[in-house]
């Protein structure tokens, strides 16, 4: 199997960005919270990104904040695509009133902008890891209920479809034997954008103070620590941007090809 070089740069940069998470109590230099040096101290042997606004190692903050941001994106992907595909695949099979009700009742919450409804909700709810994942991932299920369903209800009149109704298969085999493989690719590609929204979602929440709290370190808490130094000219606020930019490109990259794959993979059964 060939991988294009574009795959194979997001395959690398996704795989040390994820190894790194993995792994950050091991390769960090300091801990999480240590202060071990001077306030914005510039890179060194020692820091080799310098220190942030408090005198902490900004690597080290670096590596566990992509550990935080990486796990919460990461979960709350899973979960919003679980909840979504499932309940767009059910809206679908059952009909009727059921899915008249569930369709309305999605409408009504994409009715609501997603960052106020988040606010809004954390605003009254204890700020913990648990807590963001359920929140972001159950309102970002409403669009894949959306883009489940739309797929779904091509896929529920094809033939094939209809023969395993007419040898007797119930709903479950429908959804999970018929739809959801049918079905793969757009989730697929619809997953990558979504887990980066999901890492833009969790990293606005903290600048604005209402996601990861301190101690803990996430990249939007430490663009939100570090935003004053950039007036002084400090770039302590860039790196977590520059993280989340490569993230975001090296996931796509990966996304793209594997829906391209699986697709010419398909069209080649055909």
């Amino acid at each position: 199997m060939r991988i294009p070089l574009a795959a194979l740069i997001g395959l690398i940069l996704t795989a040390i960005y994820f190894l790194a998470a993995i792994f950050a109590p091991l390769i960090a230099p300091y801990g999480v919270a240590e202060v071990v040096g001077q306030v914005w101290e510039p890179s060194s042997a020692d820091y080799l990104l310098g220190t942030d606004n408090i005198g902490r190692d900004l690597l080290s903050r670096m590596i566990y904040g992509g550990r935080t941001t990486i796990f919460i994106a990461t979960a709350a992907t899973i979960l919003s695509f679980t909840t979504g595909a499932i309940l767009g695949f059910l809206a679908t099979v059952l009909g009727g009133w059921w899915d008249q009700l569930m369709s309305r009742f999605v409408d009504l919450l994409m009715s609501i902008p997603t960052l106020i409804f988040a606010l809004v909700v954390l605003s009254v709810m204890p700020v913990t890891v648990p807590v963001l994942i359920l929140v972001m991932g159950f309102l970002d299920s409403t669009r894949v209920y959306r883009l489940a369903r739309a797929v779904a209800v091509d896929i529920n009149v094809m033939d094939y479809v209809e023969a395993a109704r007419l040898r007797g298969e119930g709903n479950r085999w429908v959804i999970f034997r018929e739809i959801l493989p049918n079905a793969l690719s757009p989730l697929v590609a619809e997953m990558g954008m979504r887990f980066i929204f999901m890492v833009l979602f969790v990293s606005t929440l903290s600048f604005l103070g209402l996601g990861v709290q301190p101690p803990g370190a996430d990249w939007g808490g430490i663009v939100k620590e570090n935003a004053d130094g950039i007036v002084y000219g400090i770039g302590a606020a860039l790196y977590p941007a520059v993280a989340i930019a490569t993230l975001a490109i090296s996931v796509n990259l990966v996304a793209d090809w594997v829906l391209n794959r699986t697709t010419s993979l398909k069209g080649g059964r055909g």
